[in-house]
């Protein structure tokens, strides 16, 4: 299994992940937004047992989720603010990690076979989504934990408002 290291940018925080994400989310939801202050989030999504700190202790903050109700909790590094990954109330397994604090941004893969993107009626005006990838106005879930059929474009598709 290859592991894949991380981290803050001052470098007091460390983590790895062990294997491949279960799939990645793009979230255009606002708090992705204002998380990292871009348009979308690119999220892997982990499983627990396959991450670990390996230098530093982050330091965890938590907000309520506007679309399920339920707990989010943000580690990132205490010096320098950098926020590493997200683990969930609702989804206690699975951690969702920054994409972009990976020493290789590029290690994991971002297809139609492979990621998805949420909450397209948050994301910004403009946004082009790629064809073929399984899209959703809101999460992928309902709050019953029962999926939602995606919506697929043939061609890419600009969000308007």
């Amino acid at each position: 299994m290859t592991t894949h290291e991380a981290g803050c940018i001052c470098g007091k925080v460390r983590y790895a992940v062990d294997g491949s994400p279960l799939r990645v989310t793009i979230c255009h939801c606002h708090f992705c937004q204002q998380a990292t202050g871009g348009p979308y989030m690119i999220e892997p999504i982990i499983d627990n047992k396959n991450l670990s700190v390996t230098k530093g202790t982050p330091k965890t903050h938590t907000v309520v989720s506007e679309g399920s109700g339920k707990q989010v909790h943000i580690h990132f590094c205490p010096d320098c603010g950098t926020k590493l990954f997200l683990t969930f109330e609702r989804f206690p397994d699975f951690s969702g990690v920054y994409g972009g604090t990976f020493d290789d941004p590029d290690w994991f893969e971002i297809s139609p076979d492979t990621a998805r993107h949420i909450y397209l009626s948050s994301a910004r005006t403009g946004t082009v989504i790629p064809a073929g990838f399984d899209t959703y106005l809101e999460h992928a879930f309902d709050l019953d934990g029962n999926p939602i059929a995606p919506t697929v474009y043939d061609s890419p598709h600009v969000i308007k408002r």
